[in-house]
């Protein structure tokens, strides 16, 4: 009996060799044990990576998010406790109500938003609190009425991290779903150290269920779905837009665009509808994210911002202009590979390569940011070597932003540059650009793909029609 299912250690370098300390490669007898299922073990390995990022946050809960300096000396900071009293959610405003001034609105989009306020509908059932005192109260001083870092917010926090780990999982059986002869890439996923270290920094990793829900919904020929998927990821997070773009390649090398056309009239439908309420309800605090992205200037992580610290300021209309001008030259630059390629490339490769581009030129690239590649870099390069390698860097990068932000490297002269924090930036920066070359020789040279290196095997993600 033949298992269509490939096994890392049996394909992959590094793991085969990992694998001999354990008793060698996996035989024969692994289809004896069919309850642990390849879905099983990975659900399995994200459970527990994401226990590992809750323990990760222990000494911010611990100080009741209240310690200072601590949040990064100890590489634990979160923005979930301090958006629930600065952003009216302790008073349970709607993000989209006109609050004259007394909340400054919401920075994320709409989807993000709505998911935030249900967990402080939630958080007030649990804590019931005195709304009508909270309004006479300044705003600077519901951070203490709802318990400083404790009490109410804490229980926000939870609900939040909660739910965020329940995306992370649930994120990780789709990436099983959307591959099943190749289910083990997935726990590269699960496994990852910087889906433990950045996890709760933010919301994004609602984003991240979004794209692997689309993924698994565009490799079971569901495109209409996929495209649903697409479109309520944009509500969430600008990036899952650019998965269309992959889509579009490869229906453009397959002749297959009305498939993308499905995919692409879905995708514009979810996010209407996701979006005409709350512009509805409030369209002054609705253009807040779009306004607050326009108008912001270089910001953390970005070769902007290494630029400024060098002393080349460059203004914030300039920089928009010239990130999506650079963005839209590397879009082509993905569809002439695309395009040009001896193979339809992979879609996540052409996903990853638009994603990076994106982060590359983008004004501001925070930590978590990583979470947006993760679940593509792990289907575009499935080797452990090369995955290590790129988050080494990440990692290197996420602990310098809380040194540099903690004030621990910059220098002690007044107004010398943190040359360190921009080191660490450039660090990450090539340890990205290195898997995106492994990736571009990877779709230009099919054979060198993990994936496809056979000759006979085509996309995972795209199994409809003959390989072209």
């Amino acid at each position: 009996m033949s298992d269509p299912v490939v096994h890392p250690t049996h394909e992959d370098p590094a793991l085969r060799a990992w694998s001999e300390g354990v008793g060698g490669p996996v035989g024969r007898r692994w289809l004896r044990h069919p309850w642990w299922s390849p879905a099983r073990v990975v659900v399995l390995m994200a459970t527990g990576a994401v226990v590992l990022a809750f323990l990760q946050k222990l000494p911010c809960v611990a100080a009741d998010w209240s310690g200072g300096d601590l949040r990064y000396a100890r590489l634990c900071y979160s923005d979930l406790p301090y958006l629930y009293s600065a952003r009216g959610f302790a008073e349970l405003v709607w993000p989209y109500a006109e609050t004259f001034g007394r909340y400054p609105g919401m920075e994320y989009p709409v989807g993000i938003a709505v998911l935030v306020w249900l967990t402080a509908w939630v958080t007030h059932r649990i804590a019931a609190p005195d709304l009508a005192e909270r309004a006479a109260a300044p705003v600077g001083e519901l951070w203490s009425m709802a318990g400083g870092g404790g009490g109410e917010t804490a229980t926000f926090v939870a609900l939040n991290a909660l739910a965020l780990g329940l995306a992370a999982v649930a994120a990780a059986y789709l990436l099983v779903r959307a591959q099943p002869s190749r289910p083990w890439d997935a726990a590269l996923f699960a496994c990852s150290p910087v889906l433990v270290v950045t996890l709760l920094v933010n919301w994004d990793a609602w984003a991240v269920l979004l794209v692997a829900a689309a993924l698994a919904a565009w490799a079971r020929d569901r495109p209409a779905l996929a495209g649903v998927m697409v479109g309520l990821g944009v509500a969430v997070k600008l990036y899952p837009l650019f998965l269309l773009g992959a889509f579009l390649v490869v229906c453009l090398r397959r002749r297959e665009l009305p498939r993308f056309g499905r995919a692409l009239v879905a995708a514009v439908a979810a996010w209407l509808v996701v979006n005409l309420p709350a512009a509805a309800t409030g369209p002054g605090e609705w253009l807040v994210f779009w306004r607050f992205n326009a108008d912001r200037g270089a910001d953390l992580g970005s070769l902007w911002l290494v630029a400024q610290t060098f002393g080349h300021d460059v203004a914030p209309g300039t920089i928009n202009v010239a990130s999506w001008f650079l963005f839209a030259g590397a879009c082509v630059g993905v569809l002439a590979l695309g395009l040009a390629a001896r193979r339809t490339p992979r879609v996540a490769q052409l996903a990853f390569l638009v994603v990076l581009a994106f982060l590359l030129v983008n004004k501001v690239y925070s930590p978590q940011y990583v979470l947006w590649l993760l679940p593509l870099a792990v289907l575009a390069r499935p080797r452990v070597r090369d995955l290590a390698i790129w988050q080494a860097g990440e990692l290197f990068y996420f602990v310098m932003v809380w040194m540099h932000l903690g004030g621990w490297t910059e220098p002690s002269s007044s107004g010398a540059p943190d040359v360190f924090y921009a080191f660490a930036i450039l660090v990450r920066v090539a340890a990205q650009l290195w898997l995106a070359g492994v990736v571009v020789r990877d779709v230009l040279l099919p054979w060198r793909d993990p994936v496809r290196a056979d000759g006979l095997t085509d996309d995972p993600l795209h199994p409809v029609g003959p390989p072209r």
